[in-house]
């Protein structure tokens, strides 16, 4: 599986968990634990409760993710 067939979600950061892992709720109502990706550490800053995210997901595996992008509530 390459990364053309992840799945991109968006979603709201709940709980910040140790090591750079954070507890995110979609916006079906669904929690998924989710890591910060490679080069997305480098540019985002520390994440923190009810920061909206894009997340990427395997199909194979729905319960966790890739923040990927820090998107912005106007």
């Amino acid at each position: 599986m390459g990364r053309q067939d992840a799945i991109k979600v968006e979603g709201t950061v709940v709980e910040v968990l140790p090591n750079r892992t954070y507890r995110v709720e979609l916006a079906n109502g669904h929690r998924v634990l989710a890591f910060v990706a490679g080069k997305a550490r480098s540019n985002l800053s520390r994440l923190v409760r009810e920061d909206k995210v894009m997340l990427e997901m395997s199909p194979y595996d729905l319960s966790e993710g890739r923040i990927i992008v820090e998107t912005h509530t106007i």
